[in-house]
Parts: structure tokens; sequence; C-alpha cells
């Protein structure tokens, strides 16, 4: 595997304890590691992590508020459902973010980033014709897209993006052993990451919006 892939698949790192613990648990419930309805058990998360239940249930906080995971009293936290009868709506939002966050990544990234950004196209590109398992696949499609949503220089749109972005996400893993491929729906980055690189906004914002696009009408045809 090319560097800059090694380098998308680094888990990310927090600035605290809770955040660490809220990224990983975040990252595991999008791929569905964490099965819809499992119990969320801050005990156990805990010691696998080697730290206190405090920063773990701060955590499991903000993945309420994510939608990722769901408390009941005296009954405990589970992993949400996914809910493929919200595709339309996340989608209908992402639409219409999805091109902006390019649009301004085109306009705002710094030059390290467009450095990047053409890094990681080439090592998609490369990807053709390679083995690459389905999950290995998304978890290259989670990180090109936080890293677009980074290059547009709007942390606000980011955390929004990021959110419905994980969403998505679940929704794709839930149906993925329906899919026939997902490497022409990977692929598709190299194009919209070289067009953010070079500072075409129109063409980055027509590129995202197809991409998501073409997510909802791949997950429909196979329900």
């Amino acid at each position: 595997m090319s560097a800059a892939l090694e380098a998308l698949e680094t888990a990310p790192q927090g600035t605290s304890l809770a955040e660490n613990a809220y990224l990983l648990l975040r990252d595991r419930l999008i791929m569905l590691d964490i099965k819809p309805g499992d119990p969320i058990n801050d005990g156990q998360i805990a010691a696998e992590l080697g730290i206190g239940r405090t920063p773990v249930r701060e955590a499991i906080k903000r993945l309420e508020s994510d939608h990722l995971v769901v408390s009941y009293p005296r009954r405990g936290t589970f992993a949400t459902g996914v809910d493929i009868t919200q595709l339309a709506e996340v989608s209908e939002i992402r639409e219409l973010l999805e091109p902006l966050a390019s649009r301004k990544a085109a306009r705002m990234a710094s030059p390290g980033m467009r450095s990047e950004l053409r890094a990681v196209a080439a090592a998609i590109r490369e990807l053709e014709g390679q083995d690459a398992s389905s999950q290995e696949l998304m978890r290259y499609d989670i990180q090109v897209h936080r890293l677009i949503y980074k290059a547009s220089a709007n942390a606000h749109l980011e955390d929004v993006l990021i959110r419905y972005d994980n969403l998505a996400t679940r929704i794709w893993c839930h149906m993925l052993e329906k899919m026939p491929s997902v490497s022409g729906h990977i692929s598709e980055h190299a194009d919209l990451l070289t067009a953010i690189a070079d500072g075409d906004e129109d063409r980055a914002a027509e590129l995202a919006l197809h991409h998501v696009v073409s997510f909802e009408e791949t997950i429909r045809k196979v329900l």
C-alpha cells in the first residue's frame, strides 16, 4: 500500500482521553464494527483503552448527540439502528453542503494541503486493479471526505458534514454485502481531489454533487 493511503488509515488522535475515546468509538460505530443494537459497556471500553470511566462516559454523551448511540434508563446504552428511511434526508443535506465544502476547499486550501490532496488522489488511482476489501475502501472514503472538509477551512461546516457523512457511511456499510462493488465509488475521489488541488471551484463542486447523488442512487438500486 502507498504511503499516502497508509497516512489516510492512521487513527485520528484527539487532544484528551475523552476525545480519543470518542474518535475510536465513533469510527467503530460508523464502520459497524460495533453492530446496531450492540450494548455499549463503559467499563469494558475503559478497560480496553486503559483509561477511567469518566472520559468514556463523556465520549458516549457526544456519540448520543451524533445519533450513533442511544441510552435508556435502567437498560443501558446501545448502538443505534441503521435507519434506511433517513437516506433521503441525509442526502438532501449533503447535496447542498458537500459541493460547498469542495468549492471552499478549492479556494482556501493551503499549498501544503494541495500537495496532500494530490498525493492522495494519486494513491487512489493506484488502487485500481488492486484487491482491496470493501471495508478498506470504505475507510479510505471516510478519510478522503474528512480531508476535504478540513481543507475547506470552515470548522463549523466541517463539523456538520462529518456528522452527516458518518450517518451516510453507516447506511452504506449496512448495505455493503448487497453492493456489487464499491471501487467505482471510491475512485471518483481522485478527480475530485485533483480539481480541489487545482483550485477549480466549479469542477470540484460539480464532482462533489455527482458523488453524493450517485451514492443515493446506488443504495436505492439494492434496496
